[in-house]
């Protein structure tokens, strides 16, 4: 964790206000004048808020159903949306039978993210292709350009030239051949050494067959890659022998091989059960050879979708392009699983002779083990950055409120902040995932907390005003352990934040009201085991963090590893309704949507809390306001006249 350096920032002594449990919250008798003064300006800037949304929005913020098209129309179908084409669920019917919440348009405008990447309105899911090309990071992603819920995909196109403020472009490619009519769906870029960029992809057929296309750039020398060639010998893969044809997509970046050709890999299954990725060989990437065996398989994980295959530096503080082989270097396997809706990973040596990959601890093996992100995340995809020579990874990060929700609003899903992957030397299980360096370029002021004492049972407001938009480093330590070998009784993080342990739970309380009727705990829970050993769960809360009815509410988190030489530490980006958290400098990952109805605008609160029933702890914490990101249209028009300008 990034040491709390002293800033140009506000440091707070640690008076303290011990509220009583969080399972019976109760607002205090008396409060300091300045809090009070403090909530009735929040109202106030609450209502006019509100009134200035609803009459001077730009732009409607609820769609009309009659424009929905028929491949994105809506109904109360039993099966999840996308199951029927091929594709993993991308809705939720489980919400069908949940009374509506009367959401006003202030709360929709609330909901949608500021420095999170997301389109001006419609679906979105997967990342497709990202690559860094003259200067500019390009994103793709899987669009539906006529609806907020799945359907149509095509592939949106954004640059960046930080990864924080995009602009959007023309749709990249478009379901226009028999090869791809009922979709362009996944794919992956390939940077080749001589500056040919390829794109492969997974289309539906006009038979509903999963084939993968090449694609291309029409002009290299464009910055912004505006116009994709298809290759007119698509599809250059089909299923082999014994795949189905609607179990068989999204190939990966490709790797050079020793024998000087290239390899991708393909999800897939066998049997329906065995989740595995096969391995094709090209040397033009028009003509492709299914090599003997698999990548790898593990049974009982379903079909992998997303698949993504790269190195890692062992010792090392920076990423590796794909296609980096030798001593010093693990290779990471990660699937997406259509059956759980869960991004695994394992880290392992590839044999580059055999093209086999085999894991480091096969009880931890892909779909059995660690995951990418232990919350609301799906379908993740690797790049390497030439110009900072790192690994970036993207996720997808779908709703959890209902479609008829997202009709109303307009608009459906979000991405990640981008991450940066590296090898956690320290443990040798695990990868570290950080949020770019570039988003902290967003931090406007800063508020320090040293040294607060959160007794057992009880919560402490962190007055730092409205806490929608954040940056948050906390680091906590237990100030007495316990004598007491008995083996807690809750098991990982149990129903919440509610559930009482020795050791916690204890943490951060995000997008909170101030009588705590609504709240996200992202929490530390540490157990005693039957060796007298502590065991740690890293946790994030969704139960209490909205009234509302038809929005799904879990609770996320898995164990993480906790050094002898470590406090516990976690970094926490707040940005309206999602929330991402990193545990122990990116071990372990949770990503969050809310939806709360009365904690937004104003309301936000931020509290520290500690629902150990056997020890106090100490949290040091630094919290950045967050600026918004500037996301909109490529500005064509203007960028055309300065160039004229310039050439005069």
């Amino acid at each position: 964790m990034p040491k709390m350096e002293a800033s140009s920032s506000t440091s707070h002594d640690p008076a303290l206000f011990h509220a009583p449990l969080l399972h019976h919250p109760r607002r205090r008798s008396s409060r300091p004048l300045k809090g009070f003064a403090v909530i009735i300006g929040s109202v106030v800037f609450l209502l006019s808020l509100v009134i200035l949304i609803v009459n001077q929005s730009p732009e409607p913020l609820a769609s009309n159903p009659s424009s929905v098209t028929e491949a994105g129309s809506y109904s109360m179908a039993a099966q999840p949306r996308g199951i029927a084409e091929g594709v993993s669920a991308k809705s939720n019917p489980s919400l069908f039978d949940k009374v509506g919440f009367n959401w006003t348009n202030a709360m929709f405008y609330w909901q949608r993210t500021a420095y999170h990447f997301q389109p001006q309105k419609n679906w979105m899911n997967d990342p497709d292709g990202p690559l860094y090309h003259k200067g500019w990071y390009h994103l793709f992603y899987q669009y539906n350009p006529d609806s907020a819920i799945w359907g149509n995909i095509t592939w949106g196109h954004a640059v960046s030239k930080d990864l924080i403020h995009w602009f959007y472009l023309p749709l990249a490619m478009v379901p226009d051949q028999w090869y791809d009519i009922n979709g362009c769906w996944t794919g992956s870029a390939t940077l080749l050494p001589d500056g040919r960029i390829v794109m492969l992809y997974t289309g539906s057929t006009n038979d509903s067959v999963q084939v993968q296309n090449l694609a291309y750039p029409a002009n290299l020398s464009d910055p912004l890659l505006l116009q994709w060639l298809k290759y007119p010998g698509n599809p250059v893969v089909v299923p082999p022998t014994g795949i189905e044809d609607e179990e068989f997509r999204d190939p990966t970046t490709a790797w050079l091989g020793p024998d000087g050709s290239w390899r991708i890999a393909v999800g897939t299954r066998f049997n329906t059960t065995i989740g595995t990725a096969l391995v094709f060989q090209t040397t033009n990437f028009s003509d492709y050879e299914l090599l003997d065996g698999v990548l790898h398989a593990v049974p009982g994980t379903g079909m992998w979708e997303c698949v993504d295959f790269y190195p890692v530096a062992i010792n090392g503080s920076v990423g590796l392009d794909t296609t980096a082989l030798g001593p010093g270097i693990k290779h990471v396997l990660k699937a997406s699983l259509d059956d759980t809706k869960v991004d695994h990973y394992a880290i392992g040596t590839y044999d580059m002779i055999t093209d086999k990959w085999t894991p480091d601890n096969p009880e931890e093996d892909v779909g059995i083990g660690l995951k990418v992100d232990y919350g609301r995340y799906y379908a993740s995809k690797t790049f390497f950055d030439q110009s900072k020579q790192r690994r970036i990874l993207y996720g997808w990060v779908n709703e959890t409120d209902s479609e008829a929700d997202d009709l109303e609003k307009g608009w459906a899903s979000i991405q990640t902040i981008p991450r940066s992957v590296l090898y956690d030397n320290k443990t040798g299980t695990h990868l570290l995932q950080w949020p770019v360096e570039e988003v902290e370029s967003l931090r406007l002021n800063a508020t320090v907390f040293k040294d607060v004492v959160v007794e057992a049972g009880s919560v402490v407001p962190l007055d730092i005003g409205t806490a929608t938009q954040l940056d948050i480093l906390a680091e906590f330590e237990i100030e007495t352990l316990v004598l007491n070998s008995t083996e807690d009784e809750v098991s990982d993080c149990g129903d919440g934040a509610v559930d009482r342990s020795t050791y916690g739970p204890f943490g951060v309380l995000v997008i909170a009201d101030d009588s705590l009727s609504e709240l996200t705990p992202i929490y530390f829970r540490p157990l005693n085991t039957s060796d007298g050993s502590l065991e740690t769960y890293f946790c994030a809360d969704e139960t209490r963090s909205s009234k509302a009815p038809d929005v799904t509410k879990r609770v996320y988190g898995g164990k993480i590893p906790v050094l002898d030489d470590e406090n516990y530490n976690m970094r926490v980006l707040v940005d309206h309704s999602v929330v991402e958290s990193f545990g122990e400098g990116g071990r372990t990952v949770i990503t969050s949507r809310v939806y709360p109805t009365e904690a937004i605008y104003g309301a936000a609160r931020l509290f520290l809390f500690n629902n150990a029933s056997g020890v106090n702890v100490k949290a040091t914490l630094k919290i950045w306001e967050m600026n918004s990101a500037f996301i909109r249209p490529f500005p064509f028009e203007e960028t055309l006249f300065q160039e004229m300008v310039a050439s005069t």
